[in-house]
């Protein structure tokens, strides 16, 4: 196991960590399918340090509109994780099945209204963009249609604090999947605007749907967010970290003697933010964050050997 001993973490903060006043939010969003490994919580702590360190409010929002992969007791437990971290949050939880309701507008309703956004992740190749009224009614017959956005081919630019300014192609994402449930695309966005949130700190991994997520952002008549996607916690052979790859979720690590505490050190080390044998707490690590150091490359997680930074 990781051969790092325990810290003496403190759960105080300073002023900058609970300031009475801000403008503005960032937030932590996960899904509630499993337990948050190392590599959750530090992008749920950097989420954090990026919110305190520029005096706004940050908010827990729990995703879970995909029910058929949501776990019992997992919301409860991701909670319970980052709190064990000393991560604190403004507010209670949003849940974003609780901000939905029912609605009964016909299509035609809608359109007159105004036009709607739309939002998902791999390239939709357009194969129903042009369907003629006789298809669309033809194909209704054997299935249900998602509603997908016609883009058109619109580009969209976007700055991240890491990466600088990015440019993409918007694409077609779906907007309402055919069970009748929102996208994830369109549901982030939507809740994101709702929440007042304007600063936006998640993993590299989602650095390609933000593009059209902030196209969406812009459809709804909202200034975009500053962006800032953040290095990955991968395994030895470059992939994205797993539960696969050994015990690296808090109730696994404390089986094996790890404490909160410990963990916290473990992930401080990885983003520089203390020093060997220094007590590690989370206003501690808040009063070292500097943007221009925070290290670039993915964290290489090692269970079974301890941890190094790099590839």
């Amino acid at each position: 196991m990781f051969d790092i001993p325990a810290s003496s973490a403190s759960a105080a903060a300073d002023d900058r960590a609970h300031p009475t006043e801000r403008i503005g939010a960032g937030r932590y969003a996960p899904s509630p399918t499993g337990d948050l490994h190392l590599g959750n919580l530090r992008t749920a702590l950097l989420a954090w340090l990026f919110a305190r360190s520029t005096s706004r409010r940050f908010l827990l929002r729990i995703e879970d509109l995909d029910s058929g992969r949501v776990r019992p007791g997992i919301a409860e437990q991701q909670l319970s994780d980052l709190t064990a971290l000393g991560i604190t949050f403004d507010g209670e939880p949003v849940v974003q099945s609780d901000v939905t309701y029912e609605c009964f507008c016909s299509r035609r309703e809608i359109a007159q209204a105004a036009s709607a956004p739309h939002g998902a992740v791999p390239r939709y190749p357009g194969t129903c963009q042009n369907l003629t009224e006789a298809d669309r009614r033809s194909r209704r017959l054997t299935r249900q249609p998602a509603l997908r956005l016609r883009a058109d081919g619109a580009w969209q630019t976007i700055h991240d604090v890491l990466h600088g300014e990015i440019t993409a192609e918007v694409d077609d994402v779906v907007l309402r999947r055919n069970d009748g449930v929102p996208a994830y695309n369109l549901a982030v966005v939507v809740d994101d605007v709702f929440s007042g949130i304007d600063q936006v700190v998640r993993g590299e991994d989602l650095l390609p749907a933000a593009a059209t997520q902030a196209y969406l952002t812009k459809l709804l008549g909202h200034h975009l967010p500053t962006y800032a996607h953040v290095p990955l916690a991968v395994n030895v052979e470059g992939r994205r970290l797993a539960k696969r790859d050994g015990a690296v979720t808090l109730p696994e690590l404390a089986a094996y003697g790890m404490t909160p505490d410990a963990v916290l050190r473990v992930i401080a080390q990885s983003l520089e933010l203390t020093g060997p044998g220094e007590p590690v707490s989370l206003d501690g690590m808040l009063n070292r964050f500097d943007l221009g150091r925070l290290p670039r490359e993915p964290w290489v997680v090692v269970p079974s050997g301890g941890l190094r930074s790099g590839m």
